[in-house]
């Protein structure tokens, strides 16, 4: 109270407080009900100042510690704008306590939300809710207490849940129409929540109805009271908190008013609480599975389920039950900054998002201390080594150029070194060799420094060797050679058998060519003969002499080519 005296008479020196003073009220909503146990339930802390504005208020509530205990405080849509003392409470002592500022010009309403109280039902009977001490401030100047009135709530903690999915109240007079079944297109099942502020319903008319009596409001079993003539089957409601609903119709005919029908909804717009993520080994670990811890609350429909991202992984859904029981732990991560990214839903379908950076560090790589730089051909590998993480994993790996590389794993002793024998001899070549640890965890660290081993038989192996592979790149040469040189000698000897048949042939050829034209010569000579005699006798023709001339020339000519030809062929045949 000083605090707010104090604050109130600083604003009436800055000069921003006008002069009002009126009567106001605190009060519960819901302020009645039923609750089973071990269930949450949220009743909100409302301030009423309907003629004049107010701009301070606050107030202690008690409650019943062994009924009851406080989940969580919500300023969620509040008028406070400013906070003398942050809500809190004692569950031991069962006290809630708030001071809070509504900054000029102040608040004027019949229901200015403070605070929400998230309660628990812990065990059967009644409890009730009441303002040990309260106070409300005028917005006038002067900081006057306009309160008159601190409203009480009582709630029946069971072990049956309430449901009104549609409840009806029959009619006692006989004639009159009975209740009409009522339903709603946007919020059509009674135990679900729905992030809807307009809510619609509709009900049966029937023909001889006149009349009907509508409300809506907080209370079950609620008798109507707007009168609508003729009788409407539809209404709307735009514009309503967050909680449960009730909406009534009842329906008149000549007989008279009928039974009522009442019809719960639930409306839930806000979102959860925000919240924080935290990891119990630090936003910095080699864990490579972290525990992450966050957890929220809801005032209204309670959260439903969570999901969680990691970097670019995919969504993984998880059950409110899970976070109060066992923190949530990260898939196997690899080293590296992630981010981890959380949404809490509640169950009308809200939700609250929260985002937080974490690294995943890397062991300290091992130490590569003793391994053979030259290997021969056949002998095994042993490498060894030492590390900071006893009884760890170390995998060495080995690799030569353009080959996946291979690798072993080993595991450390209790002072964190390493033996490796390797399983397989390994071929002739070069060599990359490395280790990396893996501890229990599932925790790797970065690569040790690569060490080069070369792989190759002895020398006196590899002069053998050497004569071998000359061996067989030689025999294979001379048995070629040999094979090729019997291949030209026999080509040789059977082109020279054809050369001489070829020479024999010519010679007959020729022979028989010369004595041809020698044959054919002496003719043609016989025949000029014969003709120049006859020139004796008589005188030739000119014609017959033509002839004569031709023929011995025709004859000089072709001896010369016949006898040049026999000669090339003769010249060829030697």
């Amino acid at each position: 109270m000083t605090k707010i005296y104090k604050i109130a008479l600083i604003l009436l020196c800055l000069g921003v407080i006008p002069k009002t003073a009126e009567a106001a009220a605190l009060y519960f909503s819901p302020s009645s009900g039923t609750q089973v146990i071990n269930s949450t339930f949220s009743v909100n802390v409302y301030v009423s100042s309907a003629d004049k504005a107010m701009n301070a208020a606050s107030g202690t509530v008690s409650f019943p510690p062994d009924k009851l205990e406080v989940a969580s405080l919500s300023k969620n849509s509040s008028i406070m704008t400013l906070w003398v003392q942050e809500p809190s409470f004692s569950n031991s002592a069962g006290t809630i306590n708030f001071e809070g500022i509504v900054l000029n010009p102040g608040f004027t309403g019949a229901s200015g939300k403070v605070i929400t109280v998230n309660f628990k039902a812990k065990t059967t009977g009644t409890a009730v809710l009441t303002f040990s001490s309260g106070s409300v401030l005028a917005n006038d100047g002067k900081g006057t207490n306009i309160l008159e009135d601190l409203a009480n709530a009582s709630f029946s903690l069971g072990n049956i849940m309430p449901t009104v999915p549609e409840a009806t109240t029959p009619s006692e007079t006989a004639g009159t129409p009975a209740p009409p079944p009522i339903s709603s297109p946007t919020h059509p099942d009674p135990n679900k929540w729905y992030a809807l502020n307009d809510a619609k319903f509709t009900w049966l008319v029937p023909s001889d109805v006149t009349a009907a009596r509508l409300l809506v409001g907080k209370i079950p079993q609620a008798v109507p009271t707007v009168y609508y003539e003729p009788a409407i089957s539809s209404k709307g409601i735009s514009d309503l908190e967050g909680g449960d609903w009730y909406f009534h119709v009842r329906l008149k005919n000549k007989a008279g008013w009928g039974g009522i029908s009442h019809f719960r909804f639930r409306i839930d717009t806000e979102s959860p609480e925000p919240f924080l993520i935290q990891f119990v080994d630090g936003e910095e670990t080699t864990n490579p599975r972290p525990t992450a811890l966050f957890e929220t609350t809801d005032s209204l429909s309670g959260i439903d389920y969570y999901k969680v991202k990691v970097g670019e992984g995919d969504f993984l859904a998880i059950a409110p039950e899970i976070l109060k029981h066992n923190p949530f732990t990260l898939p196997l991560q690899t080293p590296g900054k992630k981010t981890i990214f959380v949404q809490a839903f509640d169950k009308a379908g809200n939700y609250t998002s929260s985002a937080e950076e974490f690294v995943i560090k890397t062991l300290e790589p091992p130490t590569i201390t003793e391994y053979p730089k030259q290997l021969p051909t056949g002998e095994t590998l042993i490498v060894k080594g030492k590390t900071q993480y006893p009884n760890a994993q170390t995998v060495i790996w080995f690799a030569s150029e353009g080959e996946e590389p291979k690798n072993q794993t080993v595991r450390n002793d209790e002072n964190g070194n390493f033996t490796l024998v390797a399983e397989e001899d390994l071929d002739d070549g070069v060599y990359k060799l490395w280790a990396e640890i893996t501890d229990e965890r599932g925790a790797k660290s970065a690569p040790s420094e690569e060490a080069t081993i070369s792989v190759e038989q002895p020398a006196f192996l590899k002069l053998g060797s050497w004569a071998v592979n000359l061996l067989a790149v030689i025999i294979p040469l001379v048995v070629l050679v040999t094979a090729l040189l019997a291949f030209v000698y026999y080509s040789w000897h059977k082109f020279s058998a054809l050369r001489n048949r070829l020479r024999k042939e010519t010679r007959e050829a020729e022979s028989a060519l010369h004595k041809a034209f020698n044959l054919l010569r002496d003719n043609i000579r016989d025949q000029i003969k014969m003709l120049e005699k006859a020139e004796v006798k008589r005188q030739l023709t000119k014609e017959e002499e033509r002839i004569i001339k031709r023929l011995k020339k025709d004859l000089d000519n072709a001896e010369k080519f016949v006898g040049k030809e026999i000669g090339d062929i003769e010249k060829e045949v030697k």
